[in-house]
């Protein structure tokens, strides 16, 4: 936990936000970062910090998702994700409407999306080892460092982290076969 700088409260590093310009900047709670953005903008907006929830996949494992409200000018997000050592990764979502949007609307919708994306298992393991299961595959495009230091993209299907190399491995068993690779905003339903 570290202290906003502006109303001093304890915050978890996942909800707190470098805010500020090229020169100087300050580490502020969300609440405090949306309500600044608030007035900046001349937007009726109240924060709501959403508690998180605990939801079941199709194969039984449980998710704990944590949830981020934001007012992005004109625009109001509510995200959802998972911690991995304290940071958000695993499974990550986003709705977002314009700034006078019900909050809690674009809850329900986030809880749908996520009902929907745990309904679906893209790999499967066998052998001891993860396989493509069907004909298509979903997840969201992250990065990690690869062995010597350099950015290298990291895939999470099914709320997995899965190394370029080791989806490389995965696909070896559609050889000879024709893709299409498409990319969705996070925002958009897969």
């Amino acid at each position: 936990m570290t202290l906003c700088e502006n109303c001093h409260a304890p915050t978890p590093d996942h909800e707190l936000v470098h805010y500020g310009s090229m020169d100087s900047f300050r580490r502020l709670c969300l609440r405090c970062v949306n309500e600044d953005m608030a007035e900046r903008c001349g937007v009726d907006f109240e924060h709501v910090k959403f508690e998180p929830i605990s939801m079941t996949d199709e194969a039984g494992a449980k998710h704990e998702f944590h949830f981020a409200t934001r007012l992005l000018g004109d625009i109001a997000s509510v995200e959802a994700f998972e911690l991995i050592d304290g940071s958000p990764g695993g499974y990550q979502f986003q709705v977002i409407d314009d700034a006078q949007a019900d909050l809690w609307g674009l809850m329900a919708k986030l809880i749908e999306r996520i009902r929907g994306a745990l309904s679906v298992s893209y790999l499967r393991e066998r052998r001891g080892a993860l396989h493509i299961e069907g004909l298509s595959v979903g997840g969201q495009v992250t990065s990690g460092l690869d062995d010597d230091g350099y950015p290298s993209p990291v895939l999470v299907i099914d709320g997995r982290e899965i190394s370029w190399e080791d989806f490389g491995r995965m696909l070896s068993a559609f050889e000879g076969w024709q893709f299409k690779l498409e990319f969705v905003d996070r925002s958009e339903p897969l």
